[in-house]
């Protein structure tokens, strides 16, 4: 593995590093609790930053979630590829679609100010269950694209089944996002395969 995106996390109890992964930046004072691992061997870091988004009525009501996205921008030692990657968290279910989109919308507009063309990949959980094919046209029209894992990542209540976790990404072939296996959170974690399209950065 060579980056890891955590959404729902506890800052204050995340080590500095997990295995050969380095922790580069975690979002402080925030029940959503984003963060960001890269490895080291791999990738040189350079900029990272928290951004808020626009705030759903959940938000405005019940515990601050000020950040839904930590961006980080990072060169591929490797190859020589600038990439910048994204840990995002969208509003709940009890905000609408196109509340969503805005914020997804927004979440690609600050991570492409970090470094415009440069290759992008955003996971977490996009809270979007339903018309994900939508999302997709949406996505496509905006240069990105969407890539759902072969399972799905949320089983716990009959109503709200389906694929909550995925990613967006621009200059990538996605090889494949697989649902693992469930942990400690009521999501299941993915895991996205991918390698640089021969057109990207």
């Amino acid at each position: 593995m060579d980056l890891l995106c955590l959404q729902e996390c506890d800052p204050s109890d995340l080590p500095d590093k997990v295995g050969h992964l380095r922790l580069r930046l975690a979002t402080q004072e925030n029940r959503l609790g984003l963060a960001v691992y890269y490895l080291e061997d791999r990738f040189t870091a350079l900029d990272a930053s928290a951004f808020s988004l626009k705030k759903s009525l959940h938000d405005r009501l019940l515990s601050p979630a000020h950040e839904r996205l930590i961006g980080i921008q990072l060169t591929d030692n490797e190859t020589n590829h600038n990439l910048v990657v994204g840990s995002f968290h969208a509003a709940p279910l009890t905000a609408s679609n196109s509340l969503r989109r805005k914020q997804i919308h927004a979440a690609h507009a600050e991570l492409l100010a970090m470094g415009e063309g440069i290759v992008t990949l955003m996971a977490g959980d996009f809270n979007y269950p339903f018309f994900t094919r939508r999302l997709t046209e949406h996505m496509k029209d905006a240069g990105y694209d969407l890539s759902l894992s072969d399972l799905r990542t949320y089983t716990r209540y009959r109503v709200f089944r389906g694929h909550f976790d995925f990613a967006t990404s621009r200059g990538l072939d996605i090889h494949s996002v697989e649902t693992l296996p469930r942990g400690a959170s009521d999501h299941l974690p993915i895991l996205v395969q991918a390698e640089y399209s021969p057109d990207g950065d």
